[in-house]
């Protein structure tokens, strides 16, 4: 048995299938762990989505800020963006059964001594702390509320997580620090607009989360997606980046837990290339 984590698949079924079978996969002895996005830009969308659906007893997924995006659209509270390519998902007959499942994923994860998490977990948090505020978000999500919070879940304010904080403010925030953070300041305010591999040169004093040497979950091995520009480049043992830009013409990178080999496959077009 081993578990195996993905990075960012975005609709990119041939690639996932491709380095599953690299591995030999077996869904009845192995576990496939997801850092989120599985959906949108890519070219299978809804054929990945259902992928995921049916080996759902071997999988463990946390939510990314594309897969919440859909749920949003799903239910109506949000049109879909012009870059979008979810209407195959929202006109499919099965649409309702893989909505369900996916708006049930976690947003955090631990596992085995890891944390899994889209984005990262924030300099102020521990993992104790993530998992705790994750839960709020997910409460909501599978509640009474959970349009209304897809609603208002877009936006970069409040900046900074402050536990004073209530409803859907302290919702988004939660939210943003776990599926769209990459830079921040040490005391956590973020920056959601840079994007590339290095911090912006002016104006933010700013690094990216995982950098800040005195974060509280600095000891902790935390595995994440979400940034392509990275190329999984981090520095550190214990932040482990998967996003390898799959569908920007990169690689989709697997990560074996039990032995730390890594398994990649090159993409062109969101699907496999020699």
């Amino acid at each position: 048995m081993a578990t195996y984590v993905v990075g960012d698949i975005q609709g990119c079924l041939e690639p996932l299938k491709c380095v599953l079978e690299t591995v030999k996969f077996n869904p009845a002895e192995d576990v496939l762990w997801s850092a989120g996005d599985i959906v949108n830009r890519g070219p299978d969308c809804l054929g990945t989505l259902r992928f995921m659906y049916e080996m759902r007893d071997s999988l463990v997924m946390v939510l990314g800020n594309h897969d919440l995006h859909l749920l949003a659209v799903a239910c109506g509270a949000r049109r879909p963006s012009k870059s979008d390519t979810l209407d195959e998902i929202l006109d499919a007959p099965d649409r309702n059964r893989l909505i369900e499942w996916l708006i049930h994923q976690p947003l955090v994860h631990h596992e085995h001594g890891y944390t899994l998490v889209h984005a990262g977990i924030p300099p102020q948090w521990s993992i104790k702390k993530a998992l705790k505020r994750a839960r709020e978000v997910e409460a909501t999500l599978r509640g009474p509320d959970c349009v209304e919070f897809l609603r208002n879940m877009y936006g970069n304010q409040p900046a900074i997580w402050n536990k004073k904080l209530e409803g859907m403010e302290r919702l988004r925030v939660i939210t943003n620090y776990l599926t769209r953070m990459r830079y921040c300041t040490r005391e956590g305010h973020l920056d959601l607009v840079s994007k590339g591999p290095e911090p912006p040169c002016e104006g933010k004093k700013v690094s990216a989360w995982f950098a800040h040497p005195k974060r509280k979950a600095a000891k902790d091995k935390i595995l994440f997606g979400h940034w392509a520009s990275l190329n999984g480049r981090t520095c550190s043992t214990n932040a482990i980046g998967l996003d390898t830009g799959c569908v920007w013409g990169g690689t989709l990178s697997l990560y074996c837990l039990d032995t730390s080999a890594w398994t990649r496959c090159r993409c062109e077009n969101g699907r496999p290339v020699a």
